[in-house]
Order: C-alpha cells, then sequence, then structure tokens
C-alpha cells in the first residue's frame, strides 16, 4: 500500500511500528480494531490506546520528533508537508487532507520508503528495530498440575491448624 494512502487504523499500525525506539509492544482491543501499545517515550509510560490520526495528544510524539518543518494549505482539502526527523534526517513529504495526516504519512515514508505492506499483523508483537516479532499471550492458568487442590499437591501452601 503506498505510504501517502495510509488512513486510520492503517495509519496508526505503521506509525507505531516506525516508533520501535518508543513502543515495545503492540496489542488490539476493540475485536482488532483499535491500537494499543506499551512503551517508554523520554520518560513518560504509554499503556493504552494510541491512535495518532485521530489524536493530536497521540501525533505529538511524532511532532516532537521533526527536526525541520515545513507545511503549506494547497487550498483543495490537501496538507503538503515537508519535514525531516532525526539528526541527519533527510527530508520527506507528506500529502493528506489535514496538517496531522499529512505529517504522519510522512513518518511513516522516512521510515519505510513509499510502499509499505498491506496486512496489518492483527496479533500481539513485539518491536525489535523496525522488525515486529509476534508474541504469545501467556495464560492465568499456566498448568492443571499445578493447581491447589483440597489434597493439597507439592506447592500448596498450608499451615498446622491450631489448637
Amino acid at each position: 500500500m503506498n505510504t501517502s494512502e495510509l488512513d486510520g487504523a492503517a495509519l496508526d499500525y505503521w506509525v507505531t511500528r516506525a516508533l520501535h525506539e518508543f513502543v515495545r509492544e503492540i496489542h488490539f482491543t476493540d475485536s482488532g480494531e483499535t491500537l494499543a501499545i506499551r512503551g517508554n517515550d523520554r520518560g513518560r509510560p504509554w499503556d493504552g490506546r494510541f491512535m495518532p490520526s485521530s489524536s493530536w495528544e497521540a501525533a505529538s510524539v511524532v511532532l516532537e520528533r521533526a527536526r525541520t518543518l515545513d507545511t503549506r494549505d494547497e487550498g483543495r482539502g490537501e496538507v503538503v508537508c515537508t519535514v525531516s526527523f532525526g539528526r541527519e534526517g533527510k527530508m520527506v513529504k507528506g500529502l493528506g487532507p489535514s496538517l496531522r495526516l499529512a505529517l504522519l504519512r510522512a513518518f511513516v515514508r522516512q521510515a519505510f520508503g513509499n510502499t509499505v505492506e498491506d496486512e496489518i499483523m492483527r496479533r500481539p508483537h513485539a518491536l525489535v528495530g523496525l522488525r515486529a516479532d509476534p508474541i504469545e499471550e501467556s495464560s492465568a492458568v499456566t498448568s492443571m498440575e499445578d493447581m491447589p487442590s483440597p489434597t493439597m499437591h507439592i506447592g500448596d501452601i498450608g499451615s498446622t491448624p491450631r489448637a
């Protein structure tokens, strides 16, 4: 998919993937429709929903990474955002119906190029650089053998009754 066409949950996902130094884990809530992350951005922990395409609070983590930023409204419902990220970042261009979407598209383009995969991995995964590795969610019950029972198994804590 072209980065210039990303929108909604797909844009949120690819922005999150590009924030690999901030985001440790990506999860999905609301039947796989809403992105949630675990991470730490410059000492500020983030554990919950992350929707930069619809929230300036979330998009601000991208805006704060901009070193040079030039925007112009073309007047036809299209904003052009030319921006560089990082110390030696080259200038990249993003287009969108709003400054926020144009900025986010430029950020994804800077990290991944002009295209990204069409499919979003909707399983929980951890970010290791730009790579995403699936996380297997552990069950609350680790083993049937460890379940407490009235006959007492090894590992159960019991005390001698007081008289």
